[in-house]
């Protein structure tokens, strides 16, 4: 009798491990199928790489660092500010943005799910849905802050911000020391998305 063990060839068999590989196996597969159409995947992925991103909600942090202006009114009513750049949309209503400074840091958490202005910081990383972030950050954010890397003296307050659907909030990270010759666009190069939750700092290029 033949040995069949080896010889099925379920899709699942044909899968690479690589995370990223199996992606593209599984998207050929579908394309393959006539299940999708590889021209909206692709207009699917440039919108979320260029259009929907981490990189929004660096250019308004930029923009609030060089004008005034835009600041007091980023401060006064994020929304519409933010869509005086061009990103609003579905879970980008009702934002409020809070500015870090010397003496407070600003750290954002969705307690019950994991609500996020998408429009301004793209898809939410997988550790911003754990329980365990949303159940430490609330009791210890110091503690959370300081395995992160980040110590902040102990006169600077630290305020934990929870997002709702109703509310959802943008950190205005500190501008970093030795910026004042670079352009908005440079500076923007210098804000991460987690400057932006709270759970890091917009930090000049060569210092870390």
């Amino acid at each position: 009798m033949s040995d069949t063990s080896h010889t099925h060839n379920h899709p699942h068999t044909l899968l690479p491990s690589d995370p990223a590989l199996r992606v593209k196996a599984i998207e050929t597969l579908l394309v393959e199928k006539g299940l999708i159409d590889p021209t909206a995947v692709d207009a699917v992925i440039d919108a979320f790489e260029t259009k929907i991103g981490p990189q929004n909600g660096a250019r308004v942090v930029a923009r609030s660092w060089v004008d005034p202006k835009f600041r007091t009114r980023l401060l006064k009513d994020a929304t519409a500010a933010i869509a005086e750049l061009g990103y609003s949309g579905m879970r980008g209503e009702h934002m409020v943005a809070v500015e870090n400074t010397e003496d407070l840091h600003n750290i954002v958490v969705c307690t019950l799910c994991s609500c996020y202005p998408w429009p301004v910081l793209g898809v939410p990383p997988a550790w911003y849905k754990s329980s365990a972030y949303r159940a430490r950050v609330v009791r210890d954010p110091r503690g959370v802050l300081r395995d992160l890397g980040i110590h902040l003296s102990t006169k600077t307050a630290v305020q934990v911000w929870d997002s709702t659907a109703e509310i959802r909030y943008l950190v205005i990270p500190s501008r970093p020391d030795g910026t004042e010759d670079l352009s908005e666009e440079a500076l923007a190069s210098l804000v991460t998305r987690d400057s932006m939750i709270g759970t890091g700092l917009a930090v000049a290029h060569g210092n870390g």
